[in-house]
């Protein structure tokens, strides 16, 4: 399997870029596709986002020539969330169940990891999410069940959403990775309002629950010079560490967020003021 890259523009740079330009840059247009695995990766803190649908065939994300490793968990940890029907992902000699939210952390070590599918008329659609790892921490699955909560935001503010966290500093334990899910409620569209940077650390998100008739309006670059983003079901947007991350749907949708870099604090934020925004 062919591993695709995908580079960051420096914060000077995306201002001169038109649209087709800034797409190429921060758009994974293409994340999932039935009965295969889709790889990218980026620059950004050395991420890979994996789009993995198993249909009657289960998949196995096996060694990747690029990385340079007999293993593709050697020297990596990943989060999975699954968004699609009941499936299951075998860990070396362990089966675990995903349902629809469940996420799956593959610790550092992993030797075979494979994707199957319960009932191929409605399949699984894993999301996976892998940065480089230094030491080994536990695969552990956490169900939507048991992941931390937060209800926040109002109808007031377009922004009624439910958070869960599931690999965090208080949650599931990592190297690096923070990774969890956001949900809006029906006639609610604005994610991250106000937005932030964090120096830090590198973010990307992944829109879905829309339907075709829907997108959302991804906002980039820095709180001086944004850019928009339109953005399609099941596809994803990459922020440098320098960028703000947010946007409005034109209906309610859902994201997974997921992070890497120097800490796993959630609330290390710099806030930029909605009126501070150009």
């Amino acid at each position: 399997m062919k591993l695709n890259y995908i580079f960051a523009p420096s914060r000077s740079e995306y201002r001169t870029f038109d649209t087709k330009r800034l797409r190429q840059a921060f758009l994974v247009e293409e994340v999932f596709r039935p009965g295969a695995m889709v790889l990218q990766a980026t620059d950004l803190d050395r991420a890979i986002i994996g789009g993995i649908e198993p249909l009657d065939t289960p998949i196995e994300l096996a060694g990747i020539e690029e990385l340079r490793t007999e293993f593709f968990f050697d020297r990596r940890e990943a989060g999975i969330i699954n968004i699609g029907g009941p499936g299951t992902i075998t860990v070396d000699d362990t089966i675990y169940p995903l349902s629809k939210r469940d996420c799956l952390y593959v610790g550092r070590g992993a030797r075979r990891v494979v994707f199957g599918a319960e009932d191929p008329a409605n399949p699984p659609v894993f999301y996976l999410l892998s940065y480089p790892a230094h030491r080994e921490f536990p695969t552990t699955l956490a169900p939507s069940t048991e992941a931390t909560r937060l209800d926040l935001g109002s109808s007031e503010t377009c922004n009624e959403r439910t958070i869960f966290q599931y690999v965090h500093e208080k949650g599931v334990s990592s190297c690096q990775l923070v990774m969890g899910l956001t949900e809006l409620r029906p006639g609610s569209v604005w994610n991250t309002m106000p937005c932030h940077t964090h120096l830090r650390r590198s973010e990307i998100y992944l829109y879905y629950d829309l339907d075709s008739e829907n997108q959302v309006m991804h906002l980039a670059g820095t709180p001086d010079e944004t850019r928009a983003l339109w953005v399609r079901n099941r596809q994803a947007a990459l922020s440098p560490s320098w960028s703000v991350h947010s946007g409005a749907g034109t209906a309610a949708y859902s994201f997974i967020w997921g992070m890497g870099g120097e800490n796993q604090s959630f609330g290390d934020m710099d806030i930029v003021g909605i009126t501070d925004l150009q």
